[in-house]
């Protein structure tokens, strides 16, 4: 009997270590793929770049399920090259985390909890001309009435709807009505003919 207790423990514990070391590198995967794909953006990304990303919060399902046809993001920023640091303007709602305003994070953080990430280009639009246009909107709060028609207050996308109107006035974003609301949707973006795909990751 102890004899078989013993069997039964060891192979017990020899299943816990083989799903240890699975585990383990999954993660390791993970962190190649993450600098991979970090390295990749910082060496493509140029000012004024459209950076999406689909988050895994409750407000991107909400924001991905506003797209009809690309549903593969729920939030974007607008690149800024500043130095050799690669930043991103976006306008977060993350009121529970005291950031629930336009500011300026790091390439890293943006893409942290992204599980799927685009990078889009306007071709012919002066980047450092749509990056100066949204650097004048930090410390506005986020937008939760998503009234397009005041600038005061940003999310998301109307950040990007707001800096275009100013800098490149002839691309129109696509809106969808809900809620009694004109809302961007991401897809606005990545599905638009307006903007090139430069990379993708899933």
């Amino acid at each position: 009997m102890k004899f078989k207790i013993k069997q039964a423990t060891l192979f017990l514990a020899g299943i816990a270590a083989v799903g240890v070391l699975i585990i383990a590198a999954l993660h390791f995967r993970r962190i190649i793929l993450f600098q991979d794909y970090l390295n990749t953006l910082t060496s493509n990304a140029q000012d004024g770049d459209i950076i999406c990303r689909l988050g895994d919060r409750t407000w991107s399902l909400y924001f991905k399920g506003l797209s009809k046809r690309d549903k593969r993001f729920s939030h974007l920023g607008i690149i800024h090259r500043k130095d050799e640091a690669v930043m991103v303007i976006n306008a977060e709602g993350r009121a529970w985390a005291g950031k629930d305003y336009v500011n300026e994070v790091t390439l890293q953080e943006f893409i942290t909890p992204a599980r799927m990430i685009g990078l889009y280009r306007l071709d012919n639009a002066d980047g450092t001309m749509i990056v100066e246009e949204a650097l004048k909107t930090m410390g506005r709060p986020f937008d939760w009435d998503f009234d397009l028609n005041n600038a005061d207050k940003l999310y998301c996308t109307e950040l990007l709807y707001v800096v275009l109107k100013e800098t490149v006035p002839e691309i129109e974003l696509e809106t969808v009505h809900t809620f009694r609301r004109d809302i961007v949707p991401l897809e606005a973006v990545s599905n638009s003919t307006q903007f090139r795909e430069v990379l993708f990751f899933d």
